[in-house]
């Protein structure tokens, strides 16, 4: 054998094909599992018992075991792929979570219960299969050449198909061909479950508007005002220190009235239609700001500086764009692409379906508040909430955010069209638009995207497939990020 075909060998020997969808749901289980928690440890109900100044219940640490079956006369015991397939059972593992309970600030009751099923990716390291040897995995009844990285619900073999999405937490400025403005800068702040799309337009005033749930066209130097930058000085050099730019002059006239913090809040507020008294008005404004506007960067009060000054930079990018000084940002290079994984979309929906079980255990708990009792919370939740709704989801294909189709069956009439299966990346844009250049080969899919295999018809360009020996890296986390910043020299 000659070097390159020995070489081929041990890395189709080492390496899977579908090894970062794997890795995906295993960083799902490992870290996104608990983060998801955490995002929503404290639940307070708002009906409590009359002799009660305070009650809290926590969600603390989450455990998963590997996958397992609980048979007709009681009896557990551990479950393997191929039964769940000729049987038509779910391959899934129980997830447990330690719940306690507080009154008046002190611990009252804490023990671990189950809150759910989370079926299992074949291969992953919660499944049986893992690192078995060609023996043994053909022992089991499986093929010892299938790469795994699909599920078996209800028996049938479930694959999550790729979602290609623009990437968060990045402002992109494009022309504008139809609004009243030439160019529009677009972000789409990312924050847990929320996924906010904020627009800043440069008008035939002169003036920079922002855009974001319900706040509709505010001069942006007044929202920078109301994040508690107020002198004119102190925002022109956080916009530039290096260049000059008279168009700030324009938009810094034309906030020059408002003075103060507060009169920055209650402008935004009477544009957003919040007509309450000032005091209520004023908060609820505050809290827009800190919830909605940038959630990427915070959702507290201590983070609007840095709301500011990131503001400042998206103006300053804008109008560099707009002198023509930096070039139009490109929707369909794969730098403002970000694929969603088996780990990603199944984080997206725990992340739902967990609210929802939360919401009815608060209901259940207020309930029973109201007749006088006061329950233990090992009453209240219902684990077969959770699991049906991930169930109905996997079997349907029905996603969070309206999206058909994401779990399908997989295609097994030869190995190469089940590789082409789970190696599949969709996009959501509309099938019946035309969206040319969405749909074109764009220079940046080499090595990354097959420029070959796409169906024909209205879903050409919009149905891809990875290449065959892509691999797709897992996203680092912010704090991550900021630390070896910190750690190479540079200042927060």
């Amino acid at each position: 054998m000659s070097d390159s075909q020995v070489l081929i060998g041990k890395f189709f020997a080492d390496e899977s094909f579908v090894k970062s969808d794997i890795e995906s749901f295993d960083n799902f289980i490992d870290v996104e599992l608990q983060r998801i928690i955490e995002e929503n440890k404290d639940i307070e109900p708002t009906i409590i018992p009359p002799n009660v100044d305070e009650f809290k219940i926590k969600f603390d640490k989450v455990r998963i075991v590997k996958p397992e079956i609980i048979e007709a006369d009681g009896s557990k015991r551990l479950l393997f792929p191929n039964e769940a397939r000729l049987r038509k059972l779910t391959y899934a593992a129980p997830l447990f979570i330690t719940v306690s309970a507080h009154i008046n600030g002190a611990q009252r009751e804490s023990f671990e219960t189950q809150i759910g099923n989370i079926p299992i990716m074949l291969r992953s390291k919660q499944c049986h299969l893992y690192n078995l040897s060609r023996e043994d995995l053909i022992k089991r009844g499986e093929d010892p050449d299938d790469p795994g990285g699909y599920f078996i619900i209800n028996g049938t073999e479930k694959a999550l198909v790729k979602i290609e999405d623009l990437a968060s937490n990045r402002f992109v400025v494009e022309r504008d061909n139809v609004g009243p403005s030439r160019f529009v800068g677009k972000i789409f702040s990312e924050y847990g479950s929320y996924k906010i799309p904020h627009t800043m337009e440069y008008m035939k005033d002169g003036i920079l508007y922002l855009t974001f749930t319900r706040v509709r066209r505010i001069p942006v130097i007044i929202v920078i005002k109301a994040l508690g930058m107020l002198k004119d000085e102190v925002i022109a050099n956080a916009l530039s220190s290096d260049s000059q730019f008279d168009e700030l002059a324009v938009n810094l006239m034309d906030a020059a009235e408002i003075k103060t913090e507060e009169d920055a809040v209650d402008y935004i507020a009477k544009h957003a239609g919040i007509t309450q008294a000032k005091e209520i008005r004023l908060e609820r404004t505050k809290d827009i700001l800190d919830s909605y506007l940038l959630p990427h960067l915070g959702v507290a009060a201590k983070d609007r500086i840095a709301k500011a000054h990131n503001l400042c930079k998206m103006i300053k990018k804008h109008l560099l764009v707009a002198r023509g000084e930096l070039p139009l940002d490109d929707k369909d290079h794969y730098l403002n692409k970000r694929l969603k994984l088996s780990g990603d979309l199944l984080a997206d929906l725990v992340r739902v379906n967990l609210k929802v079980l939360i919401g009815d255990l608060l209901y259940n708990f207020q309930r029973i508040v109201k007749r006088g009792k006061f329950p233990t919370l090992k009453v209240i939740i219902r684990e077969k909430l959770l699991t049906s709704r991930l169930y109905s989801s996997m079997a349907t294909g029905s996603w969070v955010g309206g999206r058909k189709g994401v779990s399908q069956r997989i295609q097994r009439l030869n190995f190469l069209e089940t590789l082409s299966h789970l190696q599949r990346v969709i996009s959501p844009l509309s099938a019946t638009q035309e969206n040319f250049e969405a749909r074109e080969l764009h220079c940046t899919h080499l090595g990354r995207l097959c420029p070959i295999e796409t169906p024909e018809g209205t879903n050409i360009g919009l149905k891809k497939n990875l290449a065959l020996l892509s691999t797709v890296s897992l996203s680092v986390p912010d704090e991550d990020v900021i630390k070896v910043m910190k750690n190479a020299g540079l200042k927060s």
